[in-house]
């Protein structure tokens, strides 16, 4: 676990360094940074926070930007909020006062890790989700809106893709447990969020590779998939889910061999989908 509260900011963004594209690439889970006053009500073991987060997946795309891509990535533990949920997704035992019949086990604010230990000593107070909200969420979101509408008036559409990786097998707290997932997942939510050029183009990469795949199965892509992707208003959004074995030792949590491929694989992605026009 990183304990830096001198960091710069909550996020960087990563202006491209070669010719602009229409891409933004958005990674919301590759941090590990916990503030202090979230450190003070954390009851999760300090090896879930790195087994929670999408680790390396800020450097398999840090070539996006050559390709002309936007990057934002954020620094900060998915513990301290989950950028990739919607602010409305809390339960009573997360978050004093919120509603009772709610179920939000890892909503914004996760109180279970993914094996199923606490990750909340108890409910946060509402003072404490709106601190976090103003320090980290709301800024987050306001940027990506912000570069998502410099895009679409430049290009006449943006495209955004959620850049994700997830466990090779399903875990407890997962609704598909031990089941083997495929390598690349594209979360689309049943192929309305983009047009289905960009869809394909993820998907073909990916066979392109020898890489397996399964459209969102199991995860048909969260809050910036359902909330940006609105081909209607020309802003297109893919999440992207790798499977961790293709890059990494999830036992060690360290890099495997398969880095560089995979890093090379993300690259040229971000380069072809800054490409490709919609239909």
């Amino acid at each position: 676990m990183r304990y830096a509260p001198p960091m710069p900011g909550p996020f960087t963004v990563i202006e491209p360094s070669a010719e602009e594209t229409p891409l933004t690439v958005e990674i919301p889970h590759a941090g590990l940074v916990v503030d202090g006053q979230t450190l003070s009500r954390l009851a999760a073991p300090a090896r879930s926070i790195g087994r929670d987060a999408d680790l390396y997946v800020d450097d398999l795309y840090a070539d996006a930007s050559s390709a002309g891509a936007t990057v934002i990535v954020s620094h900060v533990s998915r513990y301290v909020c989950d950028l990739n949920r919607s602010e409305r997704d809390v339960d009573a035992e997360s978050v004093e006062g919120a509603p009772a019949h709610a179920r939000a086990t890892r909503g914004i604010i996760w109180r279970l890790t993914s094996e199923g230990a606490r990750v909340l000593d108890g409910p946060l107070p509402r003072i404490e989700l709106e601190r976090r909200l103003d320090a980290y969420y709301r800024p987050y979101h306001r940027t990506i809106a912000e570069i998502l509408e410099r895009k679409r008036a430049r290009f006449g559409f943006a495209i955004l893709l959620a850049a994700h990786s997830m466990p090779s097998v399903g875990r407890a707290g997962h609704g598909d447990p031990q089941a083997v997932r495929a390598d690349v997942v594209p979360g689309t939510r049943g192929r309305t969020s983009a047009a289905a050029a960009f869809i394909d183009c993820v998907d073909a990469h990916a066979r392109k590779a020898g890489l397996s795949v399964a459209h969102d199965d199991p995860y048909q892509g969260g809050f910036t998939t359902q909330h940006y992707g609105q081909p209607n208003l020309h802003i297109h959004v893919v999440q992207v889910e790798l499977a961790r074995r293709l890059y990494m030792d999830e036992a060690t949590l360290s890099k495997n061999a398969g880095f560089d491929r995979m890093r090379e694989w993300c690259t040229t992605l971000a380069k072809v989908l800054g490409t490709i026009r919609p239909s």
